[in-house]
Formats: structure tokens, sequence, C-alpha cells
């Protein structure tokens, strides 16, 4: 088997104090205090002063999705995960796939102007392996057709552009 990528994890030392401490608490979900710390580090090393920190990708596609002000088209990329899609799906839009530059596995940004109509009502582009979309050129038609953007940005977190 190729892995894409290889998990990381903790000495198990670190691991087993961070579950001794999850049963002696009783405390499992819901803004506990190792989700606080998570999102207390998150900010500091992003330089953000707002984060939540989420089950999952999914449900943050989903709420940004329920975001845009009607349905209609979402254009998307058929290269990602599949809640990609799904969340489109799920939040009662359609979505309309664009092909992919073969060098970036992002989106092709040449064939996004291309694919809108009057039904487009968003768009919503993964960045590859670490690889942020083409950025200028996505700003420039968002912009130019107003119609706004959400990036599905798990495989590029802490890259800065």
């Amino acid at each position: 088997m190729i892995l894409v990528t290889k998990p990381f994890s903790p000495p198990i030392e670190e691991y087993n104090e961070k579950i001794k401490g999850i049963w002696e608490r009783n405390y499992f979900t819901n803004n506990g205090p190792l989700v606080q710390e998570l999102e207390g580090e998150l900010k500091s090393y992003l330089g953000v002063s707002n984060l939540n920190y989420l089950t999952n990708g999914t449900i943050s596609l989903q709420i940004a999705l329920k975001t845009l002000p009607k349905k209609g088209k979402i254009l998307t990329t058929p290269f990602s995960y599949i809640a990609t899609s799904s969340s489109i799906v799920w939040e009662g839009f359609t979505p309309v796939f664009i092909d992919i530059d073969s060098n970036t596995f992002n989106v092709d940004s040449s064939l996004i102007e291309q694919n809108i109509d009057d039904e487009t009502i968003g768009m919503l582009f993964t960045h590859c392996f670490g690889v942020p979309c083409d950025l200028l050129k996505i700003e420039e038609i968002s912009k130019k057709y107003s119609i706004p953007v959400i990036y599905d940005a798990a495989h590029a977190f802490g890259v800065k552009f």
C-alpha cells in the first residue's frame, strides 16, 4: 500500500496522560477543558481571535454553506473527499464540478467563469496536499460576479499565502 499521508501519533505516555485526565474529570465532549486548550493553542498558532473547533470538516462546510442567502448551484472540485460534495447536496444546493489543474490537483481556475450562470450562488474549493488554490484568480472572479467563496482548507492547515 502507498500512503498519501502518514498519521502522526504522540508518544503513548503523553496520550495515556490525556486519557487519564479525561477519565478523572468524566468530561468527554461539549467544550471540555481539552477542547478549550486546543482552541486557545490554535488561535495563537494561526494568529486569530475567533475560532470554533468542530467535530469534523463536514460540519464546518455545512455551517459555511448555511450562510449563503439562497439555494442554487455551487461550483466545486471533483477531486476532494466525498464530504465536500455531500455537504453541498445535504444543504440543498446543486454541485457543479470543475476539472482540476493536473499540476496542483486544485480546481483549474481558468475553467471557473465558463461554469457560472444565473443559478450560481457560491464556490467551494479544496486546497490539495498543502497547496492553496489560485486564490488571486478565484478572488477576482468572486468579486466580478459577487459570488462568495468557501475554501475547504483541511489539507493546507497553517499554510500562509
